[in-house]
């Protein structure tokens, strides 16, 4: 079986067009949202440029990218519409990949010609550091150092020409990943003490654009997996790359952004605008707070993966109410009910893709510190705005504090039980927990973990009935168990 680059032929007129952007990083993430979508921006004829990408290092993946031209496979598959995507593209929109360790001079030519446009990062979280270094290394060690080289070669190559300035767009998930990028630049600039001149063209010829991405791109499958889907295509591709079919790159930039950035054209998931509050909102909001709200509620009920909750009637229905009814209507950022309740529903075709197995159990680290981030504002604005208990969040907040009753304790890590079996409880506040189901009553206990203002920043006990009712859904589930709890409930919800 030959390699994608000996069995494919690329794109016609591929190899011709422009080198536009440059890459840093070379992960999936890139290769599944932005690198995919300017292929297909290509095959339109709209954007018509083509990757550079920078590694940080050599070896690794760099010697697939040589061997195959560039070119991979991306496989979508997921849930869209309700309905089941199977898709294959091979992604032309990589012209070469180059070592920072060793071909920073030809990094730096890139940099200084006239058809560079864009610069696009992942670089990971802790990327989008300060670090104190000269930017005359060949090559700097940090990205915002080499950012840096490369802005200041193309201002020298072109004497500060306003319209040479690039927009620059980084994906790593960290709010405001564009402004702190921008204030680490500027700040390495006076560090390094180039001219007052250079750093005018740098803040005035450049856009640092925040950017959201969402996309689950897994990645390489196993090797079962990679074997079907290579005798499916008929050749082999080491560079191949599963995603889910749903996408969202939310953008912050004016109208010479969304030019240059052309490639918005090609997919409603692209979204360029003057703010994308509204987007971080929605995620963290109705996605995260779900998944947060839902996990120890179907680990405890028996289900290990959020489809297989999501393929139970009971579960699913559960999941559903208290992501539409509960969290969307608690949003603290004003958001238009279409918008939010459309973005709820791909969310739900997201939880039910099969071709995904997203575990419950990964999902409850850090538990405690994500209720806090994800859910209790949300939880706050539902009180105040209604002036009634979100029964849903109250029944999902109950089985938190049961699944946080750990029983053992073995190598700094603490356990709890379901029938019969343990579980680890990866959070740091579990010694906390522990202590507290030894000494108090349910009720008690859910009064002193709610009023815990050190946990939530809010005494939660002042959201009308909201106590009382957590502890009431507790004591059931001690009593019945968490499912017959969530079957109730629903039962409830409908009768009422």
């Amino acid at each position: 079986m030959n390699y994608l680059s000996q069995d494919m032929e690329t794109q016609p007129g591929a190899a011709a067009l422009p080198e536009k952007v440059l890459q840093f990083g070379t992960g999936v993430l890139l290769r599944g949202l932005p690198d995919y979508l300017i292929d297909k921006a290509n095959r339109q004829g709209l954007f018509n440029g083509r990757i550079v990408v920078v590694k940080s290092t050599d070896g690794g993946d760099i010697n697939a990218f040589s061997r195959q031209d560039g070119l991979y496979t991306l496989c979508i598959r997921g849930v869209a519409d309700g309905q089941t995507v199977e898709e294959n593209v091979v992604c032309s929109a990589i012209s070469r990949v180059l070592s920072a360790k060793s071909q920073w001079a030809d990094v730096l030519r890139v940099a200084r010609t006239p058809e560079l446009q864009v610069v696009i990062s992942n670089t990971t979280e802790v990327g989008i550091q300060l670090v104190s270094e000269s930017i005359q290394q060949t090559p700097p060690h940090s990205f915002p150092g080499k950012l840096l080289a490369v802005l200041y070669a193309r201002y020298q190559a072109f004497d500060g020409a306003l319209d040479k300035g690039l927009v620059i767009v980084p994906t790593e998930l960290i709010p405001n990943n564009g402004s702190k990028l921008e204030g680490i630049v500027l700040e390495l600039a006076h560090l390094n003490g180039l001219d007052a001149d250079f750093i005018e063209w740098l803040e005035a010829a450049n856009h640092f654009c925040n950017s959201l991405v969402d996309r689950i791109v897994p990645g390489r499958p196993d090797a079962a997996t990679q074997a079907a889907l290579e005798e499916e295509l008929g050749y082999s591709d080491d560079l191949l790359t599963m995603s889910e079919a749903y996408l969202l790159w939310a953008i912050e930039g004016d109208e010479r952004v969304r030019q240059v950035l052309s490639f918005e054209q090609v997919d409603a998931g692209v979204v360029i605008q003057p703010d994308i509050n509204q987007f971080r909102e929605l995620k963290l909001r109705m996605l995260n707070g779900t998944h947060t709200l839902s996990c120890g509620l179907a680990l405890l009920s028996g289900f290990d993966t959020v489809r297989g909750a999501m393929d139970d009637e009971v579960l699913g229905s559960y999941i559903t109410s208290l992501m539409q009814d509960n969290l969307r209507a608690g949003i603290p950022y004003p958001v238009a009910d279409e918008v939010s309740r459309e973005f709820g529903r791909q969310v739900l075709d997201r939880f039910r893709n099969p071709f995904v197995e997203h575990r419950w159990l990964g999902i409850t680290l850090n538990y405690t510190a994500k209720l806090q981030m994800r859910a209790v504002a949300t939880l706050v604005q539902y009180a105040e705005r209604y002036q009634k208990v979100p029964q849903c969040a109250a029944v999902g907040f109950a089985a938190y504090l049961l699944f946080m009753r750990g029983t053992r304790q073995q190598d700094h890590t603490w356990y709890g039980e379901l029938n019969g079996e343990e579980y680890p409880i990866q959070d740091e506040k579990a010694g906390y927990f522990a202590d507290l189901w030894q000494r108090l009553t349910p009720a008690e206990l859910t009064t002193t973990v709610l009023r815990n203002q050190a946990l939530w920043h809010h005494d939660l006990t002042t959201l009308p009935g909201f106590a009382p009712q957590v502890a009431a859904y507790l004591e059931q589930m001690l009593e019945q168990g968490v499912y017959a709890t969530v079957a109730s409930h629903l039962n409830a919800q409908v009768s009422a």
